[in-house]
């Protein structure tokens, strides 16, 4: 059967998506950049998923699937930094963490329930509604995290607090300019503290297996959830962080299997891969 789907795929909506995602969108990408981080487009897309976001066994289960590997890869960024993890039970506690495109609340929930202390930021007023009436259904984190409709260039321009990380995690390969918005992320930490990122790396194995295997063949995530050519490289992203002060410490690979849903930790950062980011220096940004 799976076979037979392969097949099909590549006689009929293989030949769309090259079309699309290789040649025809990038052609009309409007000449002059964006100022703004925001793709509209993306956002609406998101925010139709409003019903179905915290239906772990829905369309969007391998985000819930991938929440014990990103609070790990939190976990492990920090130990690597220096930071002594006290609380066995809550690791993170005591930590301000930022996260920066939270949705509808699944890795901000996550971190509040190892300690941290959890501002979630969303341009999507419709999940950020879903997160915020979902983190009422658990009172022993609900203290512990804050939901704000915003967008990061918007959080980035009001007063500092004094955060210990910003976390964007499945977000940076959504946004309109990952320059700007690795920029604003990097406005929210102070000197020595953490960027975290999870993203897409820009592959021909990362098209094959993101979009035509876990949206088209095994329908894992709902199609047009990815756009291959919004894919990013991992030394990009570390040289867009050079520039404005930060050191990259991490970088791990990460897998998802569309056909059991699970996630690994493989050798190869061709596909999924988490990066982790000192920021260094005060940067005039």
């Amino acid at each position: 059967m799976i076979t037979l789907n392969v097949v099909k795929y590549f006689n009929g909506p293989w030949r769309s998506i090259l079309g699309n995602r290789l040649s025809g969108n990038i052609v009309c990408v409007n000449k002059t950049r964006p100022m703004s981080t925001i793709d509209s487009k993306a956002v609406e897309y998101h925010s139709a998923m409003k019903n179905i976001w915290w239906d772990e066994n829905g369309p969007i289960n391998a985000l819930h699937s991938f929440n014990p590997l990103r609070i790990q890869f939190v976990k492990d960024g920090l130990i690597n930094a220096g930071v002594k993890l006290q609380n066995s039970n809550l690791p993170l506690k005591g930590f301000k963490i930022v996260e920066v495109g939270c949705g509808g609340g699944i890795l901000t929930e996550g971190l509040a329930r190892v300690g941290a202390q959890v501002t979630g930021i969303d341009a999507s007023a419709e999940l950020i509604d879903i997160a915020k009436e979902h983190v009422k259904l658990d009172p022993d984190i609900s203290e512990r995290v804050n939901y704000i409709q915003t967008t990061v260039e918007d959080f980035a321009r009001k007063p500092k607090e004094t955060y210990d990380a910003v976390v964007t995690s499945e977000v940076l390969e959504h946004v309109a300019n990952p320059q700007i918005f690795l920029k604003e992320c990097v406005k929210i930490v102070k000197p020595g503290k953490s960027i975290f990122i999870t993203t897409i790396n820009k592959t021909l194995t990362s098209l094959l297996s993101t979009i035509v295997a876990t949206e088209y063949i095994f329908g894992s995530i709902p199609r047009g959830t990815h756009q291959w050519n919004k894919f990013i490289a991992p030394h990009k992203v570390q040289r867009i962080l050079e520039n404005y002060g930060c050191e990259t410490k991490l970088i791990r690979g990460m897998h998802f299997n569309p056909a059991t849903r699970r996630w690994s930790r493989p050798s190869t950062v061709s596909t999924f891969y988490g990066l982790h980011a000192i920021k260094h220096t005060e940067t005039s940004v």
